[in-house]
């Protein structure tokens, strides 16, 4: 049974790996964009000097337990992938951005981390030491997990889902869901807990995707109204060699419209056939007066 156990517990820590290296190369389109356009364009260097602390401790804690392989494997890569974020940034952010980036590598990555290892190494001996080290993986674990929520609640405020992608939901779900097998199958708490914890958050993010993702094209459909246009009648005006759309008024529409077909009715005009006639020229009768367009 204990040789099933393993057995399936390597499958989910392979399953787990696969899963968070597809998470971990989540931000390369972030600094493909920062890189394309020399700068940081506001992006915060949090995020990665987190996920590099994070790593760094579930690192040490795999090397105080047994069996524990792919949990080193993995965040062997974490630490390394991380590293290039931080230092990518740190070559592409502004002077103040670089200042507090490199302040929150000291307090975390030196300092914080320098600590943990020293107080341990020095107060705990074997497993109390590893019980320790574990109890402060899980608590920081659901510190990042709980992250997210700022996330949530901007959506719910927005009613959008523009700064929350549906892939990287699917994905940190997937891998919560693995490790958290991966920690039952080895039983370990301090790696499967936390995870517990992460996929009911992924749960809750795709919901909200769903939901705010059908409202907002439902939105959208209903803004596109075709639009009406008016009619209007073009005035060219020979002073100031300028074309204008003055607004008409219906009587003005009818006078136009009733010179047009008095014009076309022969009956109406007469032509004055003689040259001595002194009413020579063109009658035009019932002609309505035209109302003048003012300029």
């Amino acid at each position: 049974m204990a040789v099933i156990s393993g057995h399936w517990a390597f499958t989910f820590g392979v399953l787990g790996n696969i899963v968070s290296f597809i998470v971990f190369l989540s931000p390369l389109p972030t600094f493909y964009r920062i890189y394309k356009k020399k700068s940081t364009e506001g992006y915060q260097s949090i995020p990665y000097v987190v996920a590099l602390f994070s790593s760094m401790l579930w690192i040490y804690y795999a090397f105080l337990k047994t069996n524990t392989t792919l949990l080193i494997t993995i965040n062997s890569f974490g630490v390394f992938i991380e590293t290039i974020y931080v230092g990518f940034y740190l070559f592409y952010a502004p002077k103040k951005a670089k200042v507090q980036t490199v302040k929150m590598l000291l307090l975390s990555v030196v300092g914080g981390f320098g600590a943990i290892v020293l107080v341990t190494q020095f107060l705990f001996k074997g497993a109390v030491r590893g019980q320790v080290v574990g109890w402060i993986c899980l608590v920081f674990s659901l510190c990042v997990f709980v992250a997210p929520l700022g996330i949530v609640r901007k959506v719910i405020r927005t009613k959008s889902v523009e700064y929350m992608p549906l892939l990287l939901s699917v994905f940190l779900t997937l891998s919560a869901v693995m490790w958290f097998l991966y920690g039952l199958l080895l039983k370990d708490i301090n790696i499967a807990a936390p995870n517990v914890l992460g996929f009911f958050l992924g749960i809750v993010q795709i919901v909200l995707y769903v939901v705010y993702n059908k409202k907002e094209k439902a939105n959208l459909k209903e803004q596109k109204l075709p639009e009406i246009q008016k009619p209007a009648v073009i005035v060219v005006d020979e002073k100031m060699n300028n074309t204008k759309f003055p607004e008409l008024t219906q009587e003005q529409i009818i006078d136009i419209v009733k010179l047009a077909g008095l014009l076309v009715c022969s009956d109406k005009v007469h032509v004055a056939s003689c040259p001595h006639d002194t009413n020579c020229g063109v009658k035009v009768e019932n002609i309505p007066k035209l109302q003048t367009v003012e300029e």
